[in-house]
């Protein structure tokens, strides 16, 4: 029976010791979790290559795929990039404008070919290793996509939400069918890949080439900017960051909400609780999946961290009947955290398994560690 496990936003090469695979205790985990598994696939921000010279973060994530090649041996190993690290398609992009392919599909596969990712793959050697994008059929009715794609509808004033509308406004939008504004009551539309592509790889290669001349770019759009800018207007648990989020949330932030919708970067809210951030998510991703037209039972992505659907929560199953999953992410956010993994829907650790006959299975594999766990030993600046 075969078995595919899924996981994504793993972050690895993060500056300020956030991404927990590259902690050999965090891994073993993993590895457990992955033995008998016929196709691993990573679904996006495998790799952070936003924060470090290109050099410094493959060194700093090969470690995570040496050993991974070890567990897998001859099973296939799928790696689908997001927008953290969107740079590894950067030649096969060109070989595509410079052979005028055709409009990019739902899913392409791509044999790994030297580059950034061969660099990190040199010690798989076993591994059958093949890049997809934007997403991948896993089974019929399973279609699997970082999510990216979903900051062009967010209605959160995320650092990629207001980039991804500068540009637009810039460049010009997309054709005539997909530029209604995102929104409760937004028309459906049709869209193809390469329209958001327009729109969002400019983002991407920009945040890249900061991160190789040296400069802070985490600063700007570092793993996880809408938890960034949740935090940072007062979001997360606990009194003080209620007490925070009511002062800054009545003042500041709906002035600043303000000034980007008059200046086109939206339509955008200035409600950033917990729900409202979940929500946002949801309906953004259903846009993507109604505009691309994905005709599938089940749809898996990441990218927004928050891992779902948990318990009997609602907002998972579109209109259509296609069911949304998500794969939460393997980084330490404090600022996000409940106190246990039972109370907080951004706990890091979820993998999802696909076994024949079954619908997508969600797991977390670190649902019984502490928060002091998570945090693991001090870590210099």
């Amino acid at each position: 029976m075969a078995k595919t496990v899924v996981l994504s936003d793993l972050h690895l090469a993060s500056s300020g010791g956030i991404d927990l695979l590259r902690r050999p205790e965090i891994r073993e985990r993993l590895w457990e979790a992955l033995t008998g598994a016929d196709e691993v696939v990573l679904l996006g921000d495998a790799v952070e290559l936003r924060d470090l010279p290109l050099a410094a973060s493959i060194d700093a994530a090969r470690p995570f795929f040496d050993e991974l090649g070890e567990v897998l041996g001859d099973a296939q190993l799928v790696v689908v990039p997001g927008n953290h690290d969107h740079h590894l398609l950067d030649e096969w992009f060109e070989r595509r404008r410079l052979d005028g392919a055709a409009p990019l599909g739902l899913e392409h596969r791509i044999r790994v070919e030297g580059g950034p990712l061969g660099e990190l793959l040199s010690g798989m050697a076993r591994t059958r290793v093949e890049l997809a994008y934007p997403g991948a059929w896993l089974r019929p009715g399973i279609y699997a996509t970082h999510g990216h794609y979903l900051d062009r509808h967010l209605t959160v004033p995320s650092f990629e939400r207001l980039a991804v509308a500068a540009v637009e406004r810039v460049i010009g939008g997309p054709p005539a069918a997909t530029v209604d504004e995102p929104g409760e009551h937004e028309a459906p539309g049709s869209a193809t890949p390469a329209d958001y592509e327009r729109v969002q790889a400019p983002l991407y290669s920009f945040l890249f080439a900061l991160a190789q001349s040296g400069l802070p770019s985490q600063r700007l759009g570092g793993a996880n900017p809408s938890a960034r800018v949740w935090q940072t207007v007062g979001g997360g648990y606990g009194r003080a960051a209620r007490i925070r989020g009511r002062l800054l949330g009545s003042v500041a932030l709906p002035g600043a909400v303000g000034v980007a919708n008059r200046l086109g970067l939206g339509p955008v809210k200035p409600d950033l609780s917990p729900g409202a951030i979940s929500r946002a998510g949801l309906a953004a991703m259903g846009q993507v999946v109604r505009r691309l037209g994905i005709d599938s039972d089940h749809v898996i992505f990441g990218h927004t961290h928050r891992r779902g659907p948990l318990r009997a929560e609602v907002g998972w199953r579109l209109e259509g009947g296609t069911r949304l999953w998500n794969t939460g992410s393997w980084i330490h956010t404090p600022w996000l955290l409940g106190r246990t993994a039972a109370d907080s829907p951004y706990w890091p650790g979820t993998i999802v398994v696909l076994e024949e006959g079954r619908g997508p299975q969600p797991r977390n594999l670190l649902e019984d560690l502490t928060r002091e766990a998570l945090r693991g030993p001090t870590r210099r600046p």
